[in-house]
C-alpha cells in the first residue's frame, strides 16, 4: 500500500505524525506522504515542522515517507505564490485540493491548478476532459478518493482518465486511524470506481513512480 495523501494533527488530522507512521506500518504500508493542509497563513511554518520530521522517521523505518502539502481552499489567483512557497519550503509532494462536490471549493481551482508545478490534482469532482487532457499533457497525476464524499465522482474521474491518457492515484485522505486501508481495500475501492484488474496495478506502480520522483528513494 502506498498512499500520498494523509493529514495529522499539523492541520485537521487526529494523529500526530509518529502515529500515523506506525499504524500505517502496521497495515503493511511500503510508502507515504503527509500533506497537511497549507495556505498563506502557514505554509512557511508548516513545511519545515514535516520536513524535520520525516527526516527523522526515516532513519527508523522501513517506509518511505515524503513530506508534503495539500494547498487548501486558496484563491485559484493565489495558487501559484502558496505551491511556490511550499516548493521552496522543503515540500516534496505538492497536493491541491481539488473542485470535489461535497465542499465549496472556489470554481476554476482545478484549472489553474493544472498549470502549476503540481504532483497531484486531490479529488477533482467532476473534472472536464479539457482538464484531464492538460494533466496528461502536464504530468500531474489525477486521484481518486478513499474518503467518504470525495469519493463520489471516482467513476468519472477514473474514466476521463482512461479517455485521456492522464496519470490516476489512489489514496485515502486520512485524517483518523480508522481511515488507513489494507491493500485488498484499496483495490475494492479502485475496482469500484470502474477499473480492471490490470488498471488497479498500474495505480500502485504510478504511485511508486511519484514517491521516487519526490524522495529520490526506490520503495523496498
Amino acid at each position: 500500500m502506498i498512499d500520498l495523501h494523509m493529514h495529522t494533527f499539523l492541520s485537521d488530522g487526529e494523529l500526530i505524525p509518529s502515529e500515523l507512521v506506525q499504524r500505517a506500518r502496521a497495515k503493511g504500508y511500503r510508502a507515504l506522504a503527509i500533506t497537511d493542509h497549507v495556505d498563506a497563513s502557514n505554509v512557511e511554518i508548516l513545511v519545515p515542522q514535516l520536513v524535520q520530521v520525516c527526516e527523522r522517521l526515516n532513519e527508523y523505518t522501513s517506509l518511505v515517507i515524503v513530506p508534503g502539502v495539500e494547498v487548501t481552499h486558496v484563491p485559484p489567483r493565489d495558487l501559484g505564490s502558496v505551491v511556490a512557497a511550499a516548493r521552496a519550503a522543503g515540500a516534496q509532494l505538492v497536493v491541491v485540493h481539488g473542485e470535489t462536490l461535497v465542499e465549496p471549493v472556489a470554481r476554476g481551482t482545478n484549472r489553474q491548478a493544472l498549470e502549476l508545478e503540481i504532483d497531484i490534482l486531490a479529488h477533482p469532482g467532476l473534472i472536464t476532459r479539457e482538464e484531464a487532457a492538460l494533466a496528461a499533457k502536464r504530468g500531474i497525476t489525477l486521484e481518486l478518493s478513499a474518503r467518504r464524499g470525495h469519493s463520489l465522482t471516482n467513476g468519472h474521474v477514473a474514466q476521463i482518465a482512461l479517455e485521456t491518457g492522464a496519470s490516476i492515484v489512489l489514496n485515502t485522505d486520512a485524517h483518523a486511524p480508522e481511515d488507513l486501508l489494507t491493500l485488498k481495500q484499496a483495490k475494492q475501492i479502485a475496482l469500484g470506481a470502474g477499473l480492471k484488474p490490470r488498471q488497479v496495478e498500474r495505480l500502485y506502480a504510478q504511485a511508486s513512480r511519484l514517491v521516487e520522483r519526490a524522495s529520490g528513494k526506490k520503495i523496498p
